[in-house]
């Protein structure tokens, strides 16, 4: 095997799995949970005011 034909595999490859996760972020299931990681932080700031703590 050449070398030029491993890294043209290896660049396949890698597209492949960019192109996997780029459908995986954006599909319907994984909206929710990703919807609410997005909210963590502005939860745990309401969390605080709510408890008189200060950050």
């Amino acid at each position: 095997m050449d070398i030029n034909t491993l890294r043209s595999v290896i660049t396949v490859v890698s597209f492949a799995i960019f192109i996997a996760i780029v459908l995986w972020a954006y599909s319907g299931r994984s909206k929710a949970a990703f919807d609410q990681a997005a909210r963590l932080p502005f939860d745990e700031e309401d969390e605080a005011i709510e408890y008189g703590e200060r950050k």
